[in-house]
Order: C-alpha cells, then sequence, then structure tokens
C-alpha cells in the first residue's frame, strides 16, 4: 500500500476525533453554498442570497456560511442583496467548466465579474495546455487572470479526476500556487470522479511543502460530489491532520457544495432540513 492509501486508512480510522457536533456545525462556516445551473435565474439566485440573510436569525447556534458561488452573471446580483459582510460574493470564471477560449476573454469575464462585486474567483486550470506539457502557458493564464482581479482572491480548480496520477495532480498543485493561486481547488463538480480523498492528500501535502520553502498558506477547497456529513468531516480530518490547526478557518479551507449544508443541518438538528 502506497504512502497516501496508508495515510487515508490511518485517518479514516481515526475519523470518529472529528466526528462532533461541534466540527459538522464548523464545517457549514466552510461552506460555498454553490449554484451553477443552467437554470438559474436572477429570481432563484435573490432567494438563495435571502436565505443566508436570514440564517443567523434562523439557526443562531451556527455560523454562516464562507461564501456564495455563483455564476459571474449573477455576481452583481449576490453583491446587492447580501447583508452580511461576513460572507464573500464568489463565482466561476474563465469560461467555467471548460476553460477552453482565448486568454483574452477568459481574463475580460473574471475582471467584470469583480467589478461587478465578487470577493473570489474559481478558475479552471487549463487542462488543454496542462496535459499536452505545455506548463508555461497554463502558469501564464493563471498568473494573467491574478494579476487582472487583484486584490480578489484566486481560487484554481485542478480538474482532479481529468489528472491520471498522484504526481500529475502534485505536479497541478505546485504549478497553481507558483503562479499566483490563492486557493487549488480539487474540481468542478461537471465531471467524474470529482473530489476524491486521496486528491485531497496530495494536493494538502503540496500546500505543506509551499508553505515551507515560500512562508504562503494557500487555501484549499474540496469539491464536487460533497454531499453527507462523512463526506466534510473527512476531508477537514484530511486538513486538520496535514496542514494543522491553523488551516481550519474560511481563509483558508474551503467545502464547495450545494447539498451539503441541508445535510449537515439534518444531522445537527436530528430532523429533516431543507432551508436552503
Amino acid at each position: 500500500m502506497d504512502t497516501i492509501e496508508k495515510e487515508l486508512q490511518k485517518i479514516k480510522e481515526n475519523l470518529q476525533k472529528w466526528n462532533r457536533p461541534e466540527i459538522l456545525a464548523a464545517c457549514i462556516g466552510h461552506m460555498d453554498l454553490t449554484s451553477l445551473n443552467s437554470t438559474d435565474t436572477k429570481s432563484k439566485i435573490e432567494k438563495m442570497v435571502e436565505k443566508v440573510n436570514n440564517f443567523p436569525v434562523n439557526y443562531p447556534k451556527y455560523p454562516s456560511v464562507a461564501a456564495i458561488c455563483v455564476y459571474p452573471n449573477f455576481a452583481e446580483v449576490v453583491k446587492t442583496n447580501l447583508n452580511s459582510q461576513d460572507v464573500n460574493v464568489a463565482v466561476v470564471g474563465g469560461v467555467f467548466p471548460s476553460s477552453q477560449s482565448f486568454l483574452e476573454v477568459k481574463i475580460q469575464e473574471c475582471r467584470i465579474a469583480v467589478e461587478k462585486g465578487a470577493d473570489e474567483v474559481d478558475i479552471v486550470l487549463s487542462l488543454s495546455h496542462f496535459l499536452e506539457g505545455e506548463y508555461e502557458l497554463a502558469a501564464k493564464e493563471i498568473s494573467s487572470i491574478k494579476k487582472a482581479i487583484a486584490p480578489a482572491h484566486l481560487k484554481v480548480i485542478l480538474e482532479t479526476g481529468a489528472l491520471s496520477t498522484p504526481e500529475a495532480i502534485e505536479k497541478a498543485s505546485v504549478l497553481a500556487m507558483e503562479a499566483g493561486a490563492d486557493f487549488i481547488k480539487t474540481s468542478t463538480g461537471k465531471m467524474e470522479p470529482a473530489a476524491t480523498p486521496e486528491a485531497a492528500i496530495v494536493m494538502c501535502r503540496a500546500i505543506k511543502e509551499h508553505y515551507r520553502k515560500t512562508g504562503k498558506k494557500v487555501g484549499f477547497k474540496p469539491a464536487g460530489g460533497i454531499s453527507t456529513p462523512q463526506d466534510a468531516i473527512l476531508y477537514y480530518a484530511i486538513v486538520d491532520t496535514i496542514l494543522g490547526e491553523e488551516w481550519l478557518n474560511p481563509e483558508l479551507f474551503r467545502l464547495g457544495a450545494s447539498r451539503l449544508a441541508n445535510n449537515l443541518l439534518t444531522e445537527l438538528e436530528n430532523r429533516p432540513i431543507n432551508y436552503f
């Protein structure tokens, strides 16, 4: 068994250490509450924002989500209607989820989203360059977009399901961080496999090594297929084990999910909840 599988097995064997109500509650505060559907409308996004606005009143025991993540054309809708200054406006940009377009188009889309109110932009690593071995071009896209949206935060999605080996995931992680990523993220959720614990371990190890070399803390965001409290606890445990408690805050650890919030609330309240 390789070291990744050994570490994952050890974490799973000790998972009860993290499976506690206070950590389940904390996971709500790490969430990017997400709606990325072709059927999204202005009124649908407004309703989602209203639920986030009212969440502290309805569920005062629990933290608010870290961010609301939408398509870039809805950034202004979220910004205009959001009351809480503690919840960020996040968008997917750079021609999500394929990242298949001209760099100038990607830059412009991300820049406009930030002008319209986005605090964070999630882009996809240019797999068309990365898989061809054109690493400098892939890195240039990231650094160019980062420069265009500063000081907004840039999350780079590696789409780990398209990367066939742990070595490729590690290389993509290092490339994204060196090019200026503030976060590295597993998946778009639009292809399978999406987030996996194995990919998370590789990425967190790369983040740890990057911090050792540079002193810069890069965040980690698993996303895609994360829907159960057990999923959330496992990724929380991976981050805690490899990166430590100092990463366990919304500035450095996020969970990308659309169904997770209700499932966490259901578990915590011990009754069915479909708030979001």
